[in-house]
């Protein structure tokens, strides 16, 4: 996604058409886009349920509902204001419709065999075909909206969690995490930030007990239940399960009964509850993946990207149903807003290692911006110093060639392996993602010899390589990036 978004942009275009863009994007990288997008002077058409991305980047709204297209001359916020005032107008508009047909029909029907009356029953039959040739027809409101629902919370004690010197690597040879050392209480709502690759998943899993450190302590308090939400489906519910058994597992002593009506409140038909859990769509994904919260509710919820496959009302109403439960909540998200809207403090995971932020994401955000901004007069003062120094030494043409080219094979052993790391990781990264598809259609579209067991074995380990190929990749990029900066500097002080 990344690569792709890059060259996309890189060709500077005159018409930049985007889907989905900020998908698989960290938060740092979102905050990046954004500033990108804000000083692009071409048009852009953007379809996006980031509603960060939208709201600061959009100034016009076409809306996409029952076989229509709706256009809203504002941004996101005015769009959602003009659309419940026109869904209004168009409820009332559809409930005299309603009413007209209705005096029609009982017409119809009282006189149609009166032959006094038989012409004027005929006129009031052509107005019903009329009436159903222009029949109203109002939009599709969010399934996720209305059932998306979270459980009071269990009773525990003050200390949800206590991470002590946990390490954790995946080959045995590099960390993911180095030296955490963290504390999450009661009633806390937490979310975990970074670039893509430094741990973030991991470090939820952990908390989770789905991964055990490799060294070092991870402890969850007194009468702690964790409930865990995973990006990945087939992580948490085997895809030839079906959803009604699914949520038989969750809550065995539950009667039928009672287990159908529940999965009826979360929007599943009496036909939905027999599908493997491998066919559901995205939007069934979510909602089965928190009626197994519900079922078994914990007092620790361990979220990793939740609003993946939610629409803008699925995510606000998610959002309310995380502000007003009583437990604790820690969360990994690449929505701006939504991270916004709903945690009070926030895990950073940088290189330089694990810090615990008190404040929201905006508290975060200029804690941030302020070590930014102390640290740019001492770059600036080294960077002066440097120029004084050189300036000292006035050189000739020659010598400076000399300088530069010296300069550049100081740093081009590294940067060359690093590329062809780099080169490898995403050939890698492609062919992991081709069979992850793969394999996903075959779970989706299963035949009767498809071995569910089987596929959904493979299916783990291609995340799980591909989880490793992609912090490689981050990283290796980040160093080459470094080192490519670090070289034109060089180059730069010798020019001048």
């Amino acid at each position: 996604m990344r690569a792709e978004l890059s060259r996309v942009l890189a060709s500077k275009p005159d018409l930049l058409l985007l889907d989905e863009p900020s998908n698989y994007l960290d938060l740092p990288a979102v905050e990046w886009l954004q500033r990108f997008l804000r000083v692009y002077d071409g048009t852009l058409v953007l379809i996006s349920h980031d509603r960060y991305l939208l709201r600061t980047l959009t100034s016009t709204t076409v809306e996409v509902d029952a076989n229509t297209a709706t256009r809203y001359n504002g941004d996101l916020d005015f769009y959602l204001r003009e659309r419940e005032i026109r869904h209004a107008n168009l409820l009332a508009a559809k409930e005299n419709q309603d009413r007209r047909r209705d005096q029609l029909e009982r017409f119809v029907e009282r006189f149609k065999a009166t032959s006094s009356k038989s012409t004027q029953a005929q006129s009031r039959m052509k107005m019903i075909e009329r009436l159903d040739d222009e029949a109203i027809v109002l939009p599709k409101r969010s399934l996720a909206a209305g059932f998306l629902r979270l459980a009071p919370a269990p009773h525990a004690g003050a200390e949800i969690v206590r991470l002590e010197q946990v390490f954790f690597s995946y080959d045995g040879l590099r960390n993911v995490l180095h030296d955490v050392n963290l504390s999450i209480a009661r009633g806390d709502k937490v979310a975990i930030v970074g670039y893509n690759g430094m741990g973030k998943t991991t470090l939820l899993r952990i908390m989770a007990g789905v991964r055990a450190p490799t060294s070092g302590l991870c402890t969850l308090g007194h009468k702690v239940m964790p409930g865990y939400l995973s990006q990945e489906f087939s992580e948490t519910v085997p895809a030839e399960v079906s959803v009604f058994e699914c949520a038989k597992r969750c809550k065995p002593q539950a009667t039928e009964r009672e287990l159908r009506s529940q999965l009826g409140a979360f929007g599943f038909s009496a036909d939905d509850i027999g599908k493997p859990a491998g066919v559901l769509s995205g939007g069934e994904k979510i909602r089965l993946a928190f009626l197994r919260l519900f079922l078994a509710p914990p007092n620790f919820m361990l979220l990793d990207e939740p609003t993946t496959h939610l629409d803008l009302e699925g995510r606000a109403t998610l959002e309310k149903a995380i502000r007003a439960y009583d437990g604790t909540i820690c969360l990994v998200s690449h929505d701006i807003e939504f991270v916004r809207n709903t945690v009070t403090s926030i895990i950073e995971i940088s290189p330089a290692g694990v810090r615990r932020f008190p404040g929201g994401y905006e508290y975060y955000r200029e804690k941030t911006a302020g070590e930014n901004r102390d640290a740019a007069p001492q770059s600036a003062a080294s960077a002066a110093a440097a120029s004084a120094e050189n300036a000292a030494a006035p050189a000739s043409a020659k010598e400076l060639r000399r300088a530069r080219a010296q300069a550049r094979a100081k740093l081009q052993p590294q940067i060359r392996t690093l590329k062809e790391k780099v080169a490898k990781a995403e050939a890698r990264i492609t062919e992991l993602e081709a069979e992850l598809e793969t394999l996903s259609e075959v779970l989706f579209n299963p035949k009767p010899d498809t071995d569910f067991a089987a596929t959904n074995k493979r299916l783990k380990v291609v995340q799980d390589q591909l989880e490793v190929f992609s912090e490689e990749w981050e990283r290796d990029a980040s160093d080459l990036e470094r080192l490519q900066r670090e070289q034109e500097a060089a180059q730069e002080e010798i020019r001048i």
